[in-house]
């Protein structure tokens, strides 16, 4: 008999509770909690130091252009390493790759505040990326095990309103916090958080109801997935930053060539890390495009955005904070509206819908007058803002919920993977507007923004003629 390998996993077998349909009440409230305070964090860490990073520059006496590493080490880590530990949690157990997610998250933000010269914060910040990328890459796989399949919709919604929240708090508890204590306090605060979080994961969140027996976790899989996200990062972040072209050229062809590798590699596999068998899915690869799409847009509003408000319109740092803040605030409201919408109009159409009206905003900041008042610019940032969060639950629903059991891990580590794909594309986007139109590239990047959300817009409409995961 020919032994087993990687590409046959010796007929790996499903085991379990296949009918498994979430917690009960009181439960499922603490199990809740337990998983939103992680994702709390895990967000709210990716922006709370930007506000501090001239104090960190001037207090660890580096050049300012140094200092976004303390960002950039965060944010890759967490890109490389989100299927790998996806597909771990599938193996171990959500909960467990949680459990450790958050004990490692909690010791490099102790760290990070113990810092006193720059190697040793950027080191910190890549152990504390490493435990945000386990707590996300499981986040929604746990809501879909804690949520009746019925009420998943609106554990969708409030997961949404959570990385909101945690978008519109960083900035502004982070100026909070440096108006009191120095910026090490920044890190320092997540340590009890993190305690408590970690009790409360312990106790209440449930274990994998179902598991495959005989399936291996493969390491060369994942060094190559981490290499291969790990130079997208890297080139899009060269480019951002003025690297010569040839170097950025040079590093695109050797993620092309790893990436080839990578996905040839994942093609044969039963459970692939990079998961095929969930794009074979149709209407889990039209929300896996979807998403890229609308981040995208979102990510090249949130930077550009600024810039017009401070350049056109004469804003100050404030004033520019408090008229941003406008978009994601007016998540909070919509996303559970639209989780809650689920169960009764198709999640496709509620997403085209939310991408049309996305788009509306996008087009209406794109060719705004110079003259216009606070009021008209906020309700453009809210229209934003309300098709974004229209969209996301929806579209987060139907991506969770039409992968098998034994495939909710890879689901996930696929749903954060979209999410920062788009984020950081629509960041490099911004950055070539800048070099290809100089002033007037927050406008045509707005233009860009609702191009993108209209395509959005198709690609979930696509989604009516499928037939819904369960129906």
């Amino acid at each position: 008999m020919k032994p087993a390998n990687d590409n046959d996993e010796a007929a790996p077998q499903v085991v379990g509770d296949l009918n498994w349909d979430g917690l009960h009440r009181p439960h499922i409230y603490y199990a809740m909690a337990a998983t939103f305070c992680g994702l709390f964090l895990s967000v709210i860490d990716g922006t709370i130091c930007n506000v501090a990073l001239p104090e960190i520059a001037a207090q660890l006496n580096i050049p300012s252009s140094d200092s976004i590493w303390v960002v950039n080490a965060f944010q890759l880590v967490i890109m490389m390493l989100l299927l790998p530990f996806s597909s771990l949690g599938e193996l171990w157990g959500y909960k467990q790759v949680y459990l450790r997610g958050i004990v490692v998250f909690t010791l490099g933000s102790l760290f990070c505040a113990l810092s006193f010269n720059l190697p040793m914060l950027v080191i910190s910040r890549v152990f504390q990326g490493l435990g945000a990328a386990m707590i996300m890459s499981v986040n929604t796989s746990l809501i879909k095990l804690i949520y009746p399949k019925r009420h998943l919709g609106e554990g969708v919604g409030l997961n949404a309103t959570v990385v909101a929240i945690a978008s519109v708090t960083g900035p502004s508890l982070s100026a909070a916090i440096l108006a009191f204590a120095p910026w090490p306090w920044l890190f320092a605060i997540n340590i009890p958080v993190g305690i408590v979080t970690f009790f409360m994961a312990r106790r209440y969140l449930p274990s994998n109801p179902v598991r495959v027996i005989g399936r291996h976790f493969n390491r060369r899989d994942a060094l190559l997935n981490a290499a291969t996200f790990g130079l997208f990062i890297g080139c899009v972040e060269a480019y951002s930053h003025d690297v010569s072209p040839q170097l950025v050229a040079a590093g695109v062809i050797l993620m092309l060539f790893i990436g080839f590798i990578y996905v040839r590699s994942q093609l044969g596999r039963r459970y692939p890390m990079l998961p095929f068998d969930l794009l074979k899915i149709p209407i889990f690869t039209t929300s896996v495009a979807t998403s890229i799409l609308s981040f995208t847009a979102q990510m090249l509003g949130m930077v550009a955005m600024p810039f017009l408000l401070v350049n056109t319109f004469g804003y100050d740092a404030v004033g520019t904070g408090l008229l941003m803040t406008s978009w994601p605030l007016v998540i909070v409201f919509v996303a559970p509206m639209a989780g809650w919408l689920i169960s009764k109009v198709h999640p496709g159409l509620l997403g085209g819908i939310g991408l049309t009206i996305m788009s509306i905003g996008c087009f209406s900041l794109a060719f705004v007058s110079p003259d216009e008042s606070h009021f008209g610019l906020v309700w453009r940032l809210m229209l934003c803002g309300a098709g974004f969060g229209m969209f996301q639950s929806p579209n987060n629903h139907l991506l969770l919920s039409s992968a098998p059991p034994q495939r909710a891990g890879s689901a996930s580590g696929m749903l954060a993977t979209a999410r920062l794909t788009g984020q950081t594309t629509g960041a490099a986007l911004v950055a070539m507007m800048f070099h290809l139109f100089g002033d007037t590239a927050p406008h045509n990047a707005m233009l860009l923004a609702g191009c993108l959300t209209l395509c959005g817009t198709i690609c979930s409409l696509t989604r009516l003629k499928e037939r819904l995961p369960g129906k």
